[in-house]
């Protein structure tokens, strides 16, 4: 009696329980996680997995290691049939897949994937330790070289079988297998043919299998296990509105995140999908500045902390288990300046390739610390602000519509009048001195075109989208709260903001408290104006200098608002030359998720410098225009910083108008 099937299986046995236990200690936590809703637009959700997976369209935003992906990616599709193959023989004696093509069409695809894969795992090989990306530092450099040599070994043990079979004689598919074929003509002039190549072939496969079996042991344990995460993590990315943060249950005792037991499952599948592939830390501008804040190595820490739950002693949730790395999340686990650091700008979020949602948990942290009272003293000097005066700049409400002193008209009250347009003017515009004059020159062209608009004057407040970010949820919930109910008693068909933050928090915040505005953004509004007609090309025939453009966090990632700026320039007839990080690519001005209300304290480059820096290297770029208040500050004090008010001018883009 043939032994093999019988040896076969009982390995198989092993592996796949050995295997199987090693899932379930990382699954197991998952089991009892909180739950969230993202089983909806199921159509939706698989649609989403063809540019994603199929066409690896955010691997490729980085070429040579999205090619070297794809390369591999596909050809463990093809060699897929390969493993069928070995273990549908090995298990059932006369198993063949030559019925659909095993002997011909699948075995040349065998032959030419195999180079694919090998080619793919040198250009990884060379990736890792020749270019070494700047990215990859804090991922575990030893656990992805043992993965490409387990990758190689099968392939190369796979190559070698076929090639062993056929300079035995004994191989039907030889014919289809170019590759492996030239191999065996290497071992038959080696000396390897009849008995002795037969012999060769059967310990090569079993060298095979058991590389495979390894392979599927190793797994649970190594990064990689986002080979079996990464397509149902992608397939439940959250498909809602990007700018919306998750409302906490107001019965619950805590808000905040204190526990990595209290992600939910989908919170806890990110962590195992991470491949630590380190572009979120790239394109991190914390990260950049020198801040104690990577992306990669906060999801690194908190998998490695939820993974600790598999030898902790059981604990209910929030009780400290003392000696553990689950003692305390935040302030052990990850530090309180690393949560400080985040702009909220999510770059790290729309550049990873497994949809990683990375900005949520640290706005639930930072709950987490709200809640606690351990805030930075610039934080909470800002909170206290905005608590007495719905501002953060000290400024009593009668001020905020100071700035319309400098105008010669009257704007409407909206609280009094009926407009077309409710300007929600927003704190920068309003109260800094450095963006007032702004604030005219857009009211002034608001005036110029014949738009029927107003403000709210001293009655309005804060958006709160910051405030929100910062993790004062029930700061929050006041000032949107006071807003909402002065909108309320006005009558208006748009309302309109020059500021992306306030843009955010009216369009994707406030609707979960049964608003539905339809809120624009002021470009959109000049952009329309232009094309009626409403406002002269002035700059036609008198325009000088080439613009380069700064895409805000809040207008651009969270509120797609790419086009109008753009569409502007065109209309005005200035020269656009981008910067190479643009649109959704953007890299923050550093002032996001309340950092302007922090100090530069452990900042090596400011974001906003860099910025600049990067734009003064286009070499033509005269003008770097921008469309958010807080930019302006932010950009302005950059170039002052660097000495540069010479080589380029900060500009609004309502400026380009005059």
């Amino acid at each position: 009696m043939d032994s093999k099937p019988l040896v076969l299986a009982a390995l198989m046995v092993l592996a796949a329980s050995f295997a199987s236990y090693r899932f379930f200690l990382r699954l197991r936590p998952m089991f009892s996680a909180p739950g969230i809703d993202r089983l909806d637009h199921i159509g939706e959700r698989l649609w989403g997995l063809v540019p994603n997976v199929l066409l690896h369209r955010r691997l490729l935003m980085i070429r040579y290691s999205g090619i070297l992906h794809a390369m591999i990616f596909s050809s463990f599709i093809v060699l897929f049939t390969a493993i069928i193959q070995a273990f549908g023989s090995g298990l059932i004696p006369g198993f063949s897949l030559a019925p659909v093509g095993g002997n011909s069409v699948i075995a040349l695809l065998q032959d030419v994937f195999a180079v694919v894969i090998l080619v793919g795992v040198g250009m990884a090989f060379y990736n890792r330790f020749v270019i070494k990306p700047a990215r990859f530092k804090g991922s575990n450099n030893k656990d992805a070289t043992i993965i490409l040599l387990l990758i190689t070994s099968v392939v190369v043990s796979m190559l070698l079988e076929f090639a062993f079979h056929i300079a035995a004689g004994n191989e039907p598919s030889a014919a289809w297998r170019p590759l492996s074929s030239a191999i065996a003509k290497l071992l038959v002039a080696l000396g390897f043919d009849g008995e002795r190549a037969a012999e060769a072939a059967h310990i090569l496969y079993w060298v095979h299998v058991s590389v495979i079996l390894g392979f599927l042991t190793y797994i649970p344990g190594s990064k990689h296990l986002h080979m079996f995460a990464a397509i149902p993590n992608i397939f439940l990315r959250n498909i809602g509105p990007k700018g919306q943060s998750r409302t906490p249950d107001p019965k619950a005792a805590h808000i905040g995140l204190s526990d990595v037991r209290e992600l939910d499952w989908k919170g806890m599948l990110d962590l195992y999908s991470c491949t630590e592939c380190g572009r979120c830390q790239a394109a991190c501008p914390a990260y950049a500045a020198g801040l104690p804040l990577s992306p990669k190595i906060l999801i690194m820490n908190l998998r490695d902390a939820l993974i600790g739950e598999e030898t902790a002693p059981a604990r209910p949730a929030g009780a400290p288990a003392a000696g553990s790395n689950l003692e305390a999340l935040v302030g052990s686990v990850i530090s309180e300046q690393t949560l400080w650091a985040c702009t909220t700008c999510r770059a790290c979020m729309d550049v990873c390739p497994l949809h990683i949602e990375h900005v949520p948990k640290i706005v639930d942290m930072r709950r987490h610390m709200v809640e606690a009272g351990h805030v930075t003293p610039g934080i909470q000097d800002a909170m206290a602000s905005f608590q007495q005066y719905g501002n953060s700049f000290k400024k009593p409400a009668r001020m905020r519509a100071k700035w319309t002193s400098g105008l010669d008209f009257k704007i409407k009250d909206a609280r009094k009048e009926e407009v077309d347009i409710l300007w929600f003017v927003g704190d920068y515009a309003s109260y800094d001195p450095r963006v007032q004059r702004i604030t005219q020159t857009v009211a002034r062209l608001l005036r110029k075109a014949g738009v029927d608009f107003g403000i709210l004057y001293d009655a309005e407040q804060n958006s709160g989208n910051d405030v929100r970010r910062v993790g004062d949820e029930g700061l929050f919930q006041t000032l949107s709260e006071h807003n909402i109910e002065a909108l309320a008693g006005c009558s208006f068909k748009r309302i309109m903001t020059t500021d992306p933050h306030s843009l955010n928090a009216l369009r994707q915040e406030y609707p979960a408290q049964g608003t539905s505005y339809e809120v624009i953004h002021y470009t959109q509004l000049l952009l329309e104006l232009l094309r009626e007609g409403r406002i002269e090309k002035a700059a036609n025939g008198k325009v000088t200098g080439v613009v380069t453009y700064h895409d805000p966090c809040y207008l651009g990632r969270y509120n797609n608002g790419f086009e109008p700026p753009r569409q502007i320039f065109a209309e005005l007839g200035y020269q656009l030359h981008e910067m190479g990080r643009c649109r959704e690519n953007s890299f923050c001005c550093g002032a996001g998720g309340g950092r302007i209300w922090q100090d530069d304290t452990g900042v090596t480059e400011r974001p906003s410098e860099n910025r600049i820096r990067e734009a003064l290297a286009l070499g033509d770029a005269t003008i770097f225009a921008v469309a958010c208040p807080k930019d302006l500050v932010m950009y302005t004090a950059a170039v002052q910083s660097l000495a540069v008010e010479d080589k380029i001018q900060v500009k609004d883009i309502a400026e380009l108008f005059a």
